[in-house]
């Protein structure tokens, strides 16, 4: 079924990158990440003050597959 659709703006596509408009049978995307950052590196504002001694970030992962995507529909 056509779909009559107005303006549109986007500012940011992340991930992905994805965007459907009008007909779509299936549109399922996937992705996973994982990252590691010690402490108060994931801070985010207009004035931030961390104040750490010592930082370990422990990254031993004994785990094969944290989220699998493949055939998670």
């Amino acid at each position: 079924m056509p779909a009559f659709i107005g303006p549109v703006q986007i500012l940011n596509i992340g991930g992905s990158g994805i965007v459907q408009f009008g007909d779509s049978l299936i549109i399922s995307p996937k992705s996973n990440s994982k990252s590691h950052s010690g402490s108060g590196a994931s801070n985010t504002g207009g004035i931030v003050i961390t104040i750490n001694g010592i930082s370990i970030t422990n990254v031993i992962d004994t785990n094969l597959i944290d989220q699998p995507t493949v055939g998670n529909n």
